[in-house]
């Protein structure tokens, strides 16, 4: 899809626009986020994103318009999973609700410009090396796999080397300071436990990065394509996080979903010299799975163990 500079520049202004509106109008001043104001703000986010799908249909034609939309839906499922390690990392840290969302916004700011960075090396180098594409496949496979048989409950935020390495580098005050992450002390500069958990928070971001970026570059190789629909689905995390985070145990299902949804794209990109599965296809699978995982949850409820009743 042919697409110049004044697009990629009119389509980041775009962005910043929409980012500082949110920060510097209606999010001022730190609050805790209700159900309310979360479903409004990720309607707008899902809603824009929908909006610039229909943009790029009467652009670029069908073929784009369904590699954004199957680019978009997969990585905003695989932050669906992103989400329950987040609200571990707030729950460890006990960071309270009214601060959730600064962290949330400067996170994925910068997840923003760091997958921004990883999307334009791993098209420059599927462009340059393709038998990369068998290298990326392979490891969504092998990542499907390990997500099937990992359970969310094993992850401890306190192990997170990022925890372990700021705390030897830097001097931590022992409780938050509101919603600063640096104060100073006795003419020292101290980082908060806020700061701690903005780094955890994106070390995090940048491990599911890994697998949800060749993600969508199994779908597609446009830049552009794979940017925007990224973008999008990042954008719209924060907003939704607030919404899951009161429905996580409902979706108990939707790990393995995501599982066999890595492992599909993996195949796709793995075999993709001797079979090309159709992006119709693709979106369907993505779609279907996601609705059979939350449809599961919902008729087949968690039964908890004696150990996690306790």
């Amino acid at each position: 899809m042919p697409v110049n500079s004044t697009i990629w520049i009119a389509f980041n202004v775009f962005i910043v626009a929409m980012l500082a509106i949110d920060q510097l109008v209606f999010h001022r001043r730190a609050h805790e986020i209700k159900m309310k104001e979360a479903l409004a703000w990720s309607a707008v986010w899902i809603s824009l994103a929908f909006l610039f799908n229909i943009g790029i249909y009467f652009w670029g034609g069908s073929k784009p318009a369904l590699e954004f939309l199957t680019g978009y839906l997969i990585e905003e499922s695989l932050s669906v999973d992103n989400l329950f390690v987040f609200l571990i990392i707030f729950s460890y840290f006990k960071v309270p609700a009214l601060y959730q969302h600064k962290i949330l916004f400067w996170g994925i700011l910068c997840a923003q410009i760091m997958r921004g960075i990883f999307i334009f090396v791993g098209v420059g180098l599927i462009h340059r090396f393709y038998w990369l594409t068998y290298i990326f496949g392979a490891f969504l496979i092998f990542t499907g796999i390990k997500l099937f048989v990992q359970k969310t409950e094993d992850i401890d935020p306190g192990k997170n080397p990022v925890l372990i390495l700021t705390k030897k580098l830097l001097p931590v005050t022992e409780k938050f300071e509101g919603d600063r992450f640096f104060v100073r002390a006795g003419g020292k500069l101290l980082a908060t436990p806020l700061f701690v958990v903005f780094l955890v928070i994106n070390f995090t971001d940048f491990i599911f990065a890994l697998d949800s970026i060749p993600a969508i570059l199994a779908i597609t190789l446009d830049p552009f394509i794979v940017y925007s629909s990224n973008v999008f689905a990042i954008l719209g995390l924060r907003a939704l996080y607030f919404v899951l985070a009161r429905f996580m145990e409902l979706f108990h299902y939707l790990h393995f979903g995501l599982a066999f949804i890595l492992v599909f794209v993996g195949i796709k990109m793995f075999c993709h010299d001797v079979f090309k599965i159709p992006i119709g296809i693709a979106l369907g699978v993505v779609i279907g799975t996601l609705i059979i995982s939350v449809v599961l949850s919902i008729l087949l409820p968690r039964v908890h163990s004696s150990r996690e009743r306790k």
